[in-house]
């Protein structure tokens, strides 16, 4: 399997080239050559698959060439380490719960499978690789418990100021050895331009051995397609609404792509703050990024989102309109409803799966059968938002004792040269 630039087709890399890489020379997105289709009767007996073997027949095509299949199991035992449970909140919708990971999000798969591979890729390596990773608050603290102490690799992350949720920011801050953090004096979308113009600069990849953790990464955003499987293990062969909480619209792609492999996903919905492009997109035809706005699902504040590119690739505009559905809601509207689920399905959604929640009731209003939100964080993670739904304390032991934990980031204006003299000195 080869991997193009969604802006060159001819420009063709490897997997393992791909990944670590990160980002194609020309500023396009690396894309699989083919979408592997699983076998017609797969789905006839899912019920009797485990999350893992899933992994195994999923991704096998897309890195092969590169990992052999002990290697990929190995991988695939350490990533998909956790569970993601499916919990009702009322009949016949329910949350597929993607936070029991480390950092307590669903990034934590895409996270530690890049960072395993690349473990496997530089092993053998005299020289380091250095990860550049953007977030506006869940990516980066995947990326750091994933890459935390994993020899050859050194990782900087860039997010924010006051941008991101308290415990969230600890989760980046706090690492020693090979992870750093960038306070930078902007929103999310001024750090995704810093990572974006290192990974064009000629001069700095001359001297560094760079690579993305974002969800420009294909080895992050490909293996979030196992954990659309996770709801057919439960429910069977039959089609289901999936609503996903959307942002940077990695998640989604992912989805998409397990769709086209043959999963059997009735409808996909897109759940947006009122960082809407996207919803605005799939409505009228026109893309038309705007400057990001703040809101309380703050993950999700993202004004030109990376994995568009991606979703147009896959499908024709017209394809991609009729495959999701979108909607965008105020911070009002999502602090209305976790209240409503809290108070009568005694159930706390975090402020992104409120939307993705939010989203699936709208388009539900007009289909029927089963309607699955993912519930992308804990809601621990924004205990500021959750303090007005619930006094109740959520926050697990191992985040109590983060929280305790001493800072540990580097001031930084929006300022390339500044950022690659950091890189570089």
């Amino acid at each position: 399997m080869n991997y193009y630039s969604t802006k060159n087709k001819d420009l063709r890399k490897s997997f393992r080239e791909a990944v670590i890489e990160g980002l194609p020379s020309d500023n396009g997105l690396f894309m699989p050559e083919r979408i592997p289709q699983l076998p017609q009767d797969y789905f006839k007996n899912i019920q009797d698959k485990s999350i893992r073997e899933i992994a195994f027949d999923v991704l096998k095509p897309f890195v092969e060439e590169d990992l052999k299949d002990d290697q990929l199991k190995n991988i695939i035992q350490k990533t998909f380490s956790f569970d993601f449970p499916l919990q009702k909140i009322k009949h016949n919708n329910y949350a597929l719960e993607l936070f029991h990971g480390p950092s307590y999000a669903f990034k934590d798969v895409g996270a530690t499978f890049l960072a395993l591979c690349l473990e496997e890729f530089y092993k053998d390596e005299q020289e380091k690789c250095t990860i550049l990773v953007a977030t506006s608050g869940d990516t980066g603290g995947a990326v750091a418990a994933a890459f935390s102490k994993v020899e050859n690799i050194e990782v900087v992350i860039l997010y924010p100021s006051g941008k991101v949720s308290e415990l969230q920011e600890k989760q980046l801050t706090t690492f020693d050895e090979n992870v750093k953090a960038l306070e930078i004096e902007g929103d999310f979308d001024d750090c995704q331009q810093l990572v974006k113009q290192a990974f064009l600069d000629s001069d700095l990849r001359k001297k560094l051995n760079i690579s993305s953790a974002n969800s420009i990464n294909v080895a992050r955003f490909l293996p979030q397609m196992v954990y659309y499987f996770a709801p057919f293990i439960k429910f069977g062969n039959a089609p289901l609404t999936i609503a996903v909480p959307s942002g940077n619209y990695g998640n989604l792609t992912a989805g998409l792509i397990a769709q086209k492999m043959g999963l059997p996903v009735k409808q996909f919905v897109a759940g947006a703050n009122r960082n809407d492009v996207v919803p605005r997109f799939l409505n009228s035809g026109n893309y038309e990024p705007k400057a990001t706005i703040q809101t309380i699902s703050n993950a999700m504040d993202v004004g030109n989102p990376s994995n568009f590119q991606r979703m147009i690739d896959l499908f024709s505009e017209e394809e991609i309109r009729e495959k999701v559905k979108g909607y965008a809601f105020s911070d009002e509207t999502t602090l209305e409803i976790m209240k409503k689920v809290f108070t009568k399905n005694n159930y706390l959604l975090d402020p992104h799966g409120a939307v993705g929640y939010l989203a699936l009731m709208e388009f539900m209003k007009s289909s029927e059968g089963k309607g699955i939100v993912l519930e992308t964080a804990h809601p621990c993670k924004f205990m500021d938002v959750v303090q007005k739904v619930t006094d109740k304390d959520i926050l697990p032991d191992s985040a109590q004792s983060l929280i305790q934990k001493e800072k540990k980031s580097v001031k930084m204006k929006v300022d390339y040269e500044g950022f690659k003299e950091f890189l570089v000195g």
